[in-house]
């Protein structure tokens, strides 16, 4: 899985880029709308809006506009009636595809994504057509060069973490989705830092493509990140060396 997992880690890295041209912080906000409408106001007892919180600290989101999203979303404060929704798709290759979204209007969303499926050599898929093919996972990575496998272990098999993967320059782990701050907590505390912390969808198994199919679904990728309202994109291919090198270039 180490095509998709370098694709992953580039997929991140564009993100903080497109944080400097604000896109992002559209995103971090309205997550942390819907995790607190879903679970809350308080990061210490709603898990995924600490995670949403951390992502908009790190996109350096200031904090009065974190307060405001939290107060919009427990309905303190008035608000757009923003709702969240996953569609399943399948792209170039017969790649699996979720498309979360959050949106005040979902038929305009719903319309969007089939048509950007459907122009860029994809479909609609029925629901959960595709959805089981993937895992609620949370992922930290580790430098490999300042920290060994033994350490990562020894820190992570205690705080929850139930698969580590050797993905070339780093460690990367995971673990449920209700351990992740446990386990980010435990990694701090005992002074092992973090690449890079993140809640995802993982896929079960990846389809490897050829560098025109990869070219392809890269293009539907970025046309349907493009949307207003689409908030993350999972699939399941595994790009090729040559592409990946393309990408780092």
């Amino acid at each position: 899985m180490a095509g998709h997992s370098k694709w992953h880690n580039i997929q991140h890295r564009k993100g903080r880029q497109d944080a400097k041209k604000g896109k992002i912080f559209t995103k971090v906000t309205k997550e942390i709308m819907l995790a607190a409408k879903s679970g809350g106001g308080d990061p210490d007892k709603n898990p995924r809006l600490r995670a949403a919180v951390d992502a908009a600290k790190s996109a350096n989101l200031p904090k009065d506009r974190i307060e405001t999203a939290i107060r919009k979303g427990t309905g303190e404060l008035a608000g757009d009636q923003i709702e969240e929704s996953v569609y399943e798709g399948y792209g170039p290759g017969g790649v699996a595809m979720l498309v979360e979204v959050a949106t005040d209007n979902k038929n305009r969303s719903v319309a969007e994504i089939r048509h950007q499926l459907s122009k860029n050599g994809g479909s609609m898929g029925e629901a959960g057509s595709v959805a089981w093919m993937f895992d609620h996972k949370g992922v930290l990575s580790f430098d490999k060069e300042t920290y060994s496998e033994e350490q990562i272990l020894e820190v992570g098999l205690e705080a929850g973490v139930d698969d580590l993967i050797d993905d070339g320059q780093v460690w990367q782990v995971r673990c449920a989705p209700e351990d992740y701050n446990l386990v980010k907590e435990a990694y701090s505390a005992s002074g092992i830092e973090f690449a890079e912390a993140f809640l995802t969808m993982v896929p079960r198994t990846t389809i490897g493509v050829d560098v025109e199919t990869g070219r392809r679904l890269l293009k539907l990728y970025d046309a349907l990140d493009d949307l207003d309202d689409v908030q993350n994109i999972y699939a399941n291919f595994e790009l090729p060396d040559e592409l990946l090198r393309e990408l780092e270039s």
